[in-house]
């Protein structure tokens, strides 16, 4: 079974390859349940934008392209970590690039959470306007949260903190 843990992996075609197989654990993981989070919270930010009169405000449109650009790429992360994608393309620094986009993911909402609180408008004559941009800009702040705690985590991965020197040595050489 392909989704469960220590399951038979399915191998069709030539000798050495195999099909991509669920992580579960990394489900279970702070790094994967952070992602999830980022996944949904992200969601609503711009479902929350998108749904209102954007287009007349320049600094929504900061909003929709920081919540939509880091969705994508963070759904992508979390396909690549729940397949194992990132053991067959094991050139890559995964640990290295996963700080890097919390890192920068973390920066880029903070201005968005400050652009989005900043442009709301108690005084909105379309009322249903303000209540979708004033949650989008808390879940922004909540989205911004986790990937901040994704840099801390995804950096001590980086880092290799949370291992003794024989587990890394066992999987430096594997």
């Amino acid at each position: 079974m392909a989704g469960m843990p220590g399951g038979a992996r399915a191998s069709s075609g030539p000798p050495g390859t195999s099909l991509p197989v669920l992580d579960v654990s990394f489900l279970l993981s702070p790094l994967g349940g952070l992602m999830v989070a980022q996944v949904v919270l992200g969601l609503l930010v711009w479902a929350l934008i998108a749904d209102t009169t954007y287009y007349l405000h320049a600094a929504y449109g900061w909003v929709m392209f920081v919540s939509i650009f880091f969705w994508i790429l963070t759904v992508l992360f979390f396909v690549i970590y729940l397949l194992q994608l990132q053991l067959k393309f094991y050139i890559i620094p995964w640990p290295l690039l996963l700080m890097i986009f919390n890192a920068v993911a973390t920066t880029l909402y903070v201005t968005t959470f400050v652009t989005c609180a900043a442009a709301v408008q108690p005084t909105s004559w379309r009322q249903w306007d303000y209540n979708r941009r004033a949650a989008a800009s808390f879940f922004a702040c909540l989205v911004m949260i986790t990937y901040g705690v994704s840099t801390f985590f995804s950096f001590r991965a980086w880092k290799g903190l949370g291992s003794n020197a024989a587990t890394s040595q066992v999987t430096d050489r594997a």
